[in-house]
Order: C-alpha cells, then sequence, then structure tokens
C-alpha cells in the first residue's frame, strides 16, 4: 500500500504527534486486521478532532493487537462552524441518517430533545456519537461533533444561551418566505421537530422567543431527516463554510 494512496481513515482517541507509536484498540485492531487485511508496512490515516489528520504506518499487526507509528501530517485540522443541530429522534435507522448527515455537513454539536410528539422515547448517546465518528471518517473530515443526551425541548430552551439564534423549521410555513435577520447573530442553531409536528403550546414558546426565528423549507413538506439536510445545506449556504 502506498504511502500517497491510502484510503483507509480511522478516528483515534489519544494525543497524536509525529514519530509516536501507536496501539489501536480491539474493534479497530480487528476492522484493520480481517477486514482491510492490512500487513506491516501497509498504511492509513488517523484524527484525533484536535490535531488533523496523520498517516500511520502499521508496524505489527495479528488477531489481537494492531500497532504503529505516526510518519506525517496529512490534513491541518479544520473545524466546522458553529453551527448546533436540535432534533427530535425518530425510528432508529432515520436517526442515525440524521446523525450521520449532520456531521458530514459541518455541525459542531447535535443535541436530540424530547418533544410533545417524539417519537423515540429512549436513545443511546454512545450509538450516535459512534455513527458521528463513522461518519468523519468517511467523508474525510478531521472532527467529529460532540453528541449530547437526549433533553427535554422545554429546559433546554429555558437555558438557552442569550447570544445564539435559533432557525424553527416549522412546517406550517411550507411555501412561505421569510427574511433571516441580517445582523446582530452570529451563533446559530438549527431545530427539526418530530414526525407529528411540535404541539400547539410548543409552538406558542417558539414563536415567543426573540432568539427563534421561524423559517419555511419550500413549498413541501419535508420528513424530518430530508429536513436536518435540507435546513442544513441552506444555512451552510448563507452563513457556513461553502
Amino acid at each position: 500500500m502506498s504511502l500517497k494512496n491510502s484510503k483507509i481513515r480511522l478516528y483515534f482517541n489519544a494525543s497524536i504527534a509525529k514519530d509516536d507509536d501507536i496501539v489501536f484498540n480491539k474493534d479497530q485492531t480487528h476492522y484493520l486486521s480481517k477486514v482491510m487485511r492490512l500487513r506491516i508496512g501497509d498504511t492509513l490515516d488517523i484524527f484525533n478532532g484536535i490535531n488533523g489528520a496523520w498517516k500511520t504506518m502499521i508496524t505489527d499487526i495479528n488477531k489481537k493487537s494492531a500497532n504503529a507509528k505516526i510518519i506525517c501530517q496529512t490534513q491541518l485540522q479544520r473545524n466546522p462552524p458553529d453551527l448546533w443541530v436540535l432534533f427530535a429522534p425518530i425510528k432508529k435507522n432515520r436517526t442515525q441518517f440524521i446523525i450521520e448527515k449532520a456531521t458530514e455537513l459541518g455541525a459542531a454539536r447535535i443535541i436530540p430533545v424530547k418533544t410533545e410528539f417524539t417519537n423515540a422515547e429512549r436513545i443511546k448517546r454512545e450509538n450516535l456519537y459512534a455513527h458521528a465518528i463513522e461518519a468523519a471518517e468517511q467523508c474525510r473530515g478531521t472532527f467529529v461533533p460532540a453528541v449530547e443526551e437526549l433533553t427535554e425541548l422545554g429546559n433546554l430552551l429555558n437555558k438557552w444561551p442569550d447570544d445564539r439564534g435559533i432557525l424553527f423549521c416549522n412546517e406550517m410555513l411550507a411555501g412561505e418566505k421569510i427574511e433571516l435577520p441580517k445582523k446582530g447573530i452570529r451563533k446559530w442553531a438549527i431545530l427539526i421537530g418530530p414526525e407529528g409536528g411540535f404541539s400547539v403550546s410548543e409552538q406558542t414558546k417558539l414563536n415567543s422567543n426573540k432568539l427563534i426565528f421561524p423559517i419555511d423549507l419550500g413549498p413541501r413538506i419535508l420528513r424530518a431527516d430530508t429536513a436536518v439536510v435540507a435546513a442544513m445545506s441552506l444555512w451552510q449556504k448563507k452563513f457556513g463554510d461553502w
């Protein structure tokens, strides 16, 4: 495997520096030895979300362990814009889709929220974070967004920072054109509701908050997972790093 052509990337949750010797964990060892069938001298890129990506060379590998030496940096660290994504969890596979796409599109923080009509009552944060890691590995990112525990929407709004606006994707506004504030807010979050929409009381609370701005996502009502992709794409184009 050429030093220039390695396409394997792994998240490595530890410090990274040139010439360091590293040890991969059990799952990574299985992936490298059994799935990718790497051998001594083969290379892969690793990243830790802080120091960019680095080329490593396998120095020892077997069924139980894999070691490598860090050779050189291949990517500088690139963090996404300071955008938070708030969404109500839905069916398992579609929630995973939201995590993956939010990571690929450049979310800095992902917060699952429980609303009155949220269908998924329980989620495993560690599983969602694992999907964020996989998405970062596949899209050649150097950053993994924070994934928070499921939080009651009302509690989250009560403690909301006063310098961050929320774009509230309101399906009731489908087809209407809403103007966003042109000045004054630099930090943003996007809020996507559950499959059943927001309750009347939630709509009232959202519409009465001066930091929350309702927006439409076109003339058709979108599924929650589609809405995340659409809203993030529009935000990135207008305010982000695209």
